[in-house]
């Protein structure tokens, strides 16, 4: 996904949050039985009876919007979140340093207090990590330990148990970063045994590409115990136009199956093991407008198919344009681009 800085065109332990053993040939345990313990995206532990965490939809789907992790937007808020997916921690001006967006210090008050109001309702912050744009930690830093001490500090800033890894681009094919990354998440999980890690990757209707697969594949190479597989299901490309919302579950439907097979998980586990972010709106692909519509049905999609999160990029777009947001690129940036009520979107995720 795009970060704050420009606008752009765009375990070997199956999922943690779905069951708790390791998948074949990882050198761990056999897989847990079906119905093991599960997490929610919001991060507390599912009832053992299935039975929804607070916040969540009605088959446990919770809705985890992405936000500014230094500006606050009126529609933050919106359709009650029970996670906030934080935007975005990537290299600043010296090597393996961590910084919002590039521009903020880790550290800085501000942030630490606008996390504050995000979670004083009792929702979580997670911590998204690389994004379309600007330097991915993993590709500055010259060490695992190195690169795990810079996850871990952004962590503590926010005070934050969850790790999301954006992972898309040139970073995506880089096989040295891909590895270095790994080692990095398992040797931060050894020393933080609670910390769930997501990876947020492309997606097609096809599926996952041969890259994304890659990424996962070496994830179970340094044991790494995912908790989410968060499918972008956006900007497919010129060929794909009109039904939004079939793609979203078309491509998700096909990546399933791919996660099934990455992690050797039942079927269940696979759907649980996922979360859907989807560009409200106008997309950087011409073409492509994820509607309101569009939205019900993909909420609806998730709770059938229990589904770990839902999410949208991002809240401070889920507005209609002003006249001042006339041309495309406010609209992407500042705006969906579609004529909805203020929060609309985070309203439809989360019914």
């Amino acid at each position: 996904m795009r970060s704050f800085l420009t606008p752009t065109a765009g375990v070997a332990c199956l999922f943690a949050l779905a069951v708790t053993g390791c998948s074949a040939g990882s050198g761990g345990t056999s897989a847990a039985a079906p119905g093991a313990a599960a997490r929610t995206g919001g991060g507390s532990p599912a009832p053992p009876d299935g039975s929804a965490s607070p916040g969540a939809g009605a088959a446990g789907t919770s809705y985890a919007p992405y936000v500014s992790a230094v500006e606050a937007s009126a529609n933050d808020s919106a359709g009650s979140p029970t996670a906030y997916n934080l935007a975005f921690v990537i290299n600043g001006d010296s090597a393996c340093t961590p910084t919002w967006n590039g521009a903020n210090a880790i550290g800085d008050p501000a942030v630490k207090s606008r996390v504050s109001k995000l979670t004083a309702s009792g929702a979580t912050a997670r911590v998204s990590f690389g994004g379309a744009s600007g330097t991915e930690l993993a590709a500055s830093c010259d060490s695992a330990s190195a690169l795990a001490r810079a996850y871990g500090e952004a962590l503590d800033a926010v005070g934050s148990t969850q790790a999301d890894f954006d992972v898309e681009g040139d970073e995506l094919t880089d096989a040295d970063s891909v590895a270095l990354r790994s080692q990095a998440i398992a040797a931060l999980q050894k020393e933080r045994p609670g910390l769930e890690v997501s990876f947020t990757l492309p997606v097609m209707p096809t599926g996952l590409d041969a890259d994304s697969l890659a990424l996962l594949a070496s994830a179970n190479t340094y044991d790494v115990q995912v908790s989410t597989v968060n499918l972008m299901t956006m900007n497919y490309g010129e060929s794909y136009a009109a039904d939004m919302g079939g793609y979203a579950i078309t491509s998700a439907t096909a990546a399933q199956a791919q996660l099934r097979k990455v992690f050797g998980s039942t079927d269940a586990g696979a759907w649980k093991g996922m979360a859907l972010t989807s560009m409200i709106g106008t997309n950087d692909v011409a073409g492509e407008t994820f509607s309101l519509a569009d939205a019900a049905q993909v909420r609806a999609f998730a709770v059938e198919k229990g589904i770990a999160w839902v999410s949208l990029w991002s809240a401070f777009r889920d507005q209609q344009c002003s006249a001042a947001d006339a041309a495309k690129r406010d609209a992407l940036t500042n705006c969906s681009g579609v004529r909805q009520s203020s929060g609309a979107f985070a309203e439809a995720f989360s019914k």
